[in-house]
């Protein structure tokens, strides 16, 4: 299954980093987006496929989800890409858990790459239990994408574990100043199709908003992880607030820059604390009037009324007043896009690399000073 992570990894390798990158995969998928790499990078697909919902699902679903890691641990600890390696990175909270099992029998540095917020709501009590038991303390490093991230983990860390803050890499281009096309206000959410990431909420709060105006919501994002079902009472509900005709769809989107410029207003609106989608990032970036809510990551890097609005999480209200202010005042929307594109610190794809490259320099380091 292919998400952020995934998407994230990929732009780094596509830098053809400072390391020999070999990229060992689940058969589920494989190669998926990783078919076109530089031809340095070894890739192998392995093991057994890895199937969305343990988080969500029953005994039986996270019983047949336990074993599935554990075989995949097996195949993993064996492959060759693994045993000759200095340092095994773990992409995803699934990888954590069967390459926490995996490295015990060889003497590579395992990494962590911390994506979501640590707690139950976000990986489920098995996956929680799995991470904190037996993924993180295992770790020698740990990759975050926001402090928000970190601090969520460093109760589970070894006290020698190193922990750095990289967002992900997320593809940012700059479209500040691009003269958008003639139309209505466009309103627009980049972030997969999934209940927690607030599309309903936006839709609702867009009808009170902006429902007696010519203004067009969008939805860039495919429904992984079997929310299918979501997806499609979400088009149940923009009919029935009599929106149908002016909310889009679009599905997954490749070039979201080309996109991101077609958008007036975008909008991060999560029901639970969001870790740093690249969505936010990829907003700032591109020069958009961004609204984002109180909680997690994307506070890290929005100030309210300097380069965006920041409302209340889960707060209809609050977002549709947002979106009137919004929708009303161009020169707002003006100057919140114009300081947004000038946010400081925004790393391009380079930048995450070089920094990962100097986090693996000081892991191995350290490490040999440690004598492992």
């Amino acid at each position: 299954m292919t998400g952020g992570a995934e998407y994230a990894l990929l732009r780094m390798l596509q830098r053809v980093p400072q390391w020999r990158a070999r990229l060992l995969l689940a058969p589920d998928g494989a190669p998926g987006v990783f078919v076109d790499l530089h031809p340095d990078v070894e890739t192998a697909a392995v093991g057994v496929a890895q199937k969305a919902g343990a988080s969500s699902g029953g005994l039986r679903t996270t019983l047949t989800a336990a074993v599935r890691v554990l075989a995949q641990s097996v195949v993993v600890a064996r492959h060759p890409l693994v045993r000759s390696a200095d340092i095994v990175d773990a992409n995803t909270a699934r990888a954590a858990v069967y390459g926490a099992l995996a490295v015990r029998a060889t003497r590579a540095r395992f990494v962590v790459h911390v994506r979501d917020i640590v707690d139950t709501e976000a990986l489920g009590v098995f996956g929680y239990r799995a991470m904190t038991r037996l993924a993180l303390p295992r770790a020698d490093g740990i990759v975050a994408n926001s402090r928000a991230t970190l601090d969520s983990v460093r109760p589970f860390l070894r006290a020698d574990a190193l922990a750095v803050v990289i967002p992900s890499a997320s593809g940012l281009g700059r479209s500040a100043g691009t003269e958008r096309p003639p139309g209505p206000i466009r309103v627009g959410m980049l972030a997969r199709i999934a209940p927690w990431k607030g599309q309903l909420l936006l839709l609702e709060s867009f009808a009170d908003a902006l429902g007696g105006s010519d203004a067009v919501l969008e939805f860039a994002g495919a429904p992984l992880f079997e929310n299918e079902e979501f997806l499609a009472e979400l088009k149940v509900r923009a009919a029935e607030l009599g929106l149908a005709g002016r909310v889009r769809f679009l599905g997954h989107v490749d070039h979201t820059t080309a996109l991101l410029s077609t958008w007036d207003v975008a909008v991060q609106a999560s029901l639970r604390a969001e870790a740093l989608g690249q969505n936010v990032l990829q907003y700032l970036a591109s020069g958009r009037a961004t609204v984002v809510t109180d909680e997690g990551g994307p506070i890290e890097w929005v100030r309210h009324r300097q380069n965006g609005l920041v409302v209340a999480a889960r707060d209809r209200d609050a977002l549709a007043a947002a979106l009137a202010e919004l929708a009303a005042d161009a020169a707002l929307r003006a100057r919140l896009g114009s300081t947004a594109a000038a946010t400081p610190g925004l790393p391009d794809d380079a930048t995450v690399t070089q920094a990962h490259a100097d986090f693996y320099r000081e892991l191995l380091t350290r490490g040999s000073a440690r004598g492992r």
